[in-house]
């Protein structure tokens, strides 16, 4: 009979010769990599489908803001700059919610977190169909950014913290195919909604358009996910063992064991976790996770300055030159794809002729071009390939080989979109792009949750999510100024930081399989 492991920072009282069969914790505060079908089973899929749609949810919500500017102009009077300061607008909120939420699911909990900042997104998110002016449009979608700035980072960490090790890379790389999910589905929407002309009716003097509707939909996965988590999802036990509340993480190990085995023999027959007396002195010394305190801004940022001390400062220091240099790029590329593509509809490049782009601020944006959708729609589904050889390869190559290889990758395709001469052309160069950089943000959410500790791990992603949504506002500015006058400009830096990103990443430590702390 397999004898349980002894481990070094949780010690594990059992009744009997029922304590080998129960699942253990590691040495790392982790659930054992004992065989999959001890340590693993049903809770997690289900984990991994709930905490999928919340990751979709945050795809939908970004992305549709890129879908809604072919038509969107014409009725907020939009300029391009206009175009650019809106797409960026909820990068801005985002950074700003990237850290605040991280950090408040550091100290106060992971799931509780999650719930108020997917309520934040999907409410304001919907309020925003309704706003008759630019500006109350602009600033409803900021507010909904600083949401999805907060459950973005927080959801990995979260799901992470459930996860085997042996099995971690994979799971994570699974989570991250669900913001193609959204992608396709804000895609999807775009193309089955905002086309049709009879969605248009009058709501006390506000013209109430087919892309007013479509944003009110892409608000319900955000509202949907946010009711779940607080109906039925439970704290990291991760969060709860290193906050000292041994009680509430046991009730959350009795539970997933139920669920892995349900319609078993088997009796989860562990009757305590005990937390070694220094775990419970460092956290007296925060204060307790879960007791209500003021922080000052020191105490906010202490974390910041931690993640620039000793071994962590030379990975944080690669980490944000790689954030910057792939958010920069994929958002400031992808948000104006169906611009772009509206461009290119009378054929040629769509950086080709800077006097036709120009002319198309003066050209109605009624009747709506349903190829302009139907192109983005396969771009989106052109995630696919790359979403399934990471799964398949994330723990078989690892997440450092994976990232290189495609921000490399990426580079060059950039790089050709400039040089295509047709509207076939450019539809397969940016298919090819979003199957190739999919695979880098994929590798970064891996990355992201295995090179910090659990007491700084939600932070840190909140922090370079956080840079990552200052390299998103300067791309789509700056595309916004340049895209009807020198469109090679943006499009040739978007290249330039993608190969600066994959050269960087040669300099992060291998984490393949390593245990979480």
């Amino acid at each position: 009979m397999k004898q349980p492991a002894m481990s070094r920072h949780i010690h594990i009282e059992a009744s009997g010769d029922d304590a080998a069969r129960v699942p253990l914790l590691t040495s790392h505060l982790e659930l054992a990599s004992l065989d999959s079908d001890e340590g693993f089973g049903l809770f997690h899929g289900l984990l991994l489908v709930v905490c999928g749609w919340a990751n979709a949810s945050d795809a939908v919500e970004i992305l549709c803001v890129s879908f809604l500017l072919p038509t969107a102009r014409c009725d907020l009077h939009l300029s391009s700059s206009d175009m650019g300061l809106l797409t960026a607008n909820i990068f801005l909120g985002m950074m700003i919610g990237g850290y605040m939420w991280g950090y408040l699911a550091d100290q106060r909990g992971r799931q509780k977190v999650l719930v108020m900042s997917l309520t934040v997104n999907g409410v304001f998110g919907a309020l925003a169909s309704f706003a008759p002016r630019f500006w109350l449009f602009l600033l409803l979608r900021f507010i909904s950014g600083v949401g999805v700035g907060g459950s973005i980072p927080v959801i990995f960490s979260y799901f992470s913290e459930f996860q085997p090790r042996l099995k971690r890379g994979a799971m994570i790389s699974a989570l991250a195919t669900f913001w193609m999910a959204g992608n396709i589905l804000a895609a999807g929407l775009a193309w089955l909604v905002i086309p049709r002309t009879w969605v248009r009716f009058s709501l006390g003097g506000l013209d109430f358009q087919s892309w007013r509707l479509f944003v009110v939909l892409c608000s319900v996965p955000s509202l949907t996910s946010a009711l779940i988590f607080s109906l039925a999802m439970p704290e990291s036990p991760r969060f709860l063992m290193e906050a000292g509340r041994e009680t509430e993480a046991l009730r959350v190990f009795c539970r997933m064991f139920a669920i892995n085995h349900r319609g078993s023999l088997k009796t989860f027959s562990i009757c305590g976790l005990h937390i070694p007396s220094e775990k419970k002195e460092r956290e007296t010394r925060r204060g307790g996770t879960h007791t209500l305190r003021f922080v000052n801004l020191k105490q906010c940022l202490a974390p910041i300055r931690q993640l620039f001390v000793g071994e962590l400062a030379s990975r944080s220091v690669c980490l944000v030159i790689i954030f910057y240099c792939i958010s920069f790029g994929y958002y400031g590329l992808w948000m104006w794809f169906p611009e772009l593509f509206k461009r290119a509809e009378d054929g040629g490049s769509p950086c080709a002729n800077v006097s036709r782009l120009q002319s198309h601020d003066n050209q109605s944006c009624y009747p709506v071009k349903t190829a302009v959708y139907m192109e983005g729609f396969v771009t989106a589904a052109s995630n696919l390939p790359g979403n399934i050889f990471t799964v398949l390869l994330m723990d078989v190559i690892g997440g450092k080989a994976l990232l290189c290889c495609s921000l490399l990758l990426s580079s060059v395709s950039v790089f050709l979109i400039y040089e295509v001469k047709t509207k076939a052309q450019s539809l397969l160069i940016s298919c090819v792009f979003s199957g190739v950089s999919v695979v880098a943000w994929n590798s970064l959410d891996v990355l992201g949750t295995e090179l910090y500790p659990t007491q700084l791990r939600s932070s840190a992603l909140g922090f370079f999510t956080g840079i990552g949504r200052v390299a998103a506002i300067m791309g789509n500015i700056v595309f916004g100024q340049l895209v009807d006058t020198n469109c090679a400009i943006p499009v040739l830096l978007v290249s330039a930081l993608l190969l600066t990103g994959g050269i960087t990443a040669l300099r992060l430590p291998r984490t393949k399989q390593a245990e979480l702390t």
